[in-house]
């Protein structure tokens, strides 16, 4: 016996409204989702594979919003952005604005002809990999898998198939997640006023205003690690450090970063200093001061 019309027409509408039910919460999972940009790892023909491998598989998790390549490349060049991984955070914050994404990927990835004593001629396919919270301009990871083999193609193979292992996915999944997280409880809680002192620029601004600027008893050098080297590394790191009254370090941030290991080493040695503290007509003051590094790659 057949279905009388309005059984048939309610038992679509109930249909209709599941799917739209369905299409609405995943359109909303999908807005809920960490956004991310992931730039062309250089103009290399392996830099731009290793990009594209990157962003297909973190789209393809489905626990991040990848943006468009062309959209992200054109936004990109129009913030001036010329492919540094030496930045300050104002400008990776610069950057994320224009790519209008919570997260991005820069780096680069090259294939290189090199030769040593053990190995007349070998190949060595290397991708570095810069994972930056565009909101905050910090840099969250970085890593730099390298391959090495007496074929360039082989080199290049081992390089992709580390690009789209599970391994490297969640751990850049890992990462993302668990600073979006942070992001939000930072924005829900209340912000504390500043209670220490900017140094001032120099020495003479700072002696008009009655103010002698920490002195560290004795200056450290911070080590150029493996890492670096490998790399061949060259770059400036800047940490601000809040000294206090007793002349000892208290927190410590980096404002340049560099990567590599560079702002590791950086901050370890910025900890082991100790200073005669600020002085303010006399008396000791807490004082927040930037400390610059420049890393140099030593002579072979």
């Amino acid at each position: 016996m057949p279905l009388p019309k309005y059984s048939l027409c309610l038992c679509v509408s109930v249909v209709v409204f599941f799917a739209n039910l369905l299409t609405t919460e995943s359109q909303r999972h999908r807005e809920s989702l960490p956004t991310l940009s992931v730039l062309d790892l250089g103009a290399t023909p392996i830099g731009k594979v290793a990009s594209e491998t990157l962003r297909s598989r973190l789209r393809s998790s489905g626990e991040v919003s990848a943006a468009d390549a062309d959209l992200s490349r054109a936004a990109a060049k129009g913030s001036g952005y010329s492919g540094s991984l030496n930045l300050t955070l104002d400008e990776a914050r610069d950057l994320g604005a224009a790519l209008a994404t919570e997260f991005y990927i820069i780096g680069d990835a090259q294939t290189l002809r090199r030769s040593s004593s053990q190995s007349p001629v070998y190949y060595e396919s290397y991708c570095s990999i810069f994972l930056v919270n565009a909101h905050t301009g910090q840099l969250l990871l970085w890593e730099r898998p390298s391959f090495e083999h007496n074929e360039a193609t082989a080199a290049e193979a081992r390089l992709s198939q580390y690009l789209s292992s599970d391994d490297l996915q969640r751990r850049l999944l890992g990462v993302v997640k668990q600073s979006h997280s942070d992001e939000r409880l930072k924005r829900s809680a209340p912000k504390a006023e500043a209670v220490i002192e900017e140094a001032p620029e120099d020495e003479k601004t700072a002696e008009t205003h009655g103010i002698r600027l920490p002195r560290p008893y004795r200056r450290l050098r911070p080590s150029y690690p493996d890492t670096a080297a490998r790399a061949e590394a060259e770059a400036i790191v800047d940490v601000v450090a809040d000294i206090g009254t007793d002349g000892e370090v208290g927190d410590v941030q980096v404002v340049r970063w560099a990567g590599f290991g560079l702002d590791e080493t950086t901050v370890a040695t910025v900890r082991q200093l100790h200073f005669f503290p600020a002085l303010k007509n006399g008396t000791p003051i807490p004082m927040r001061v930037m400390l610059r590094y420049n890393f140099r790659k030593p002579p072979r």
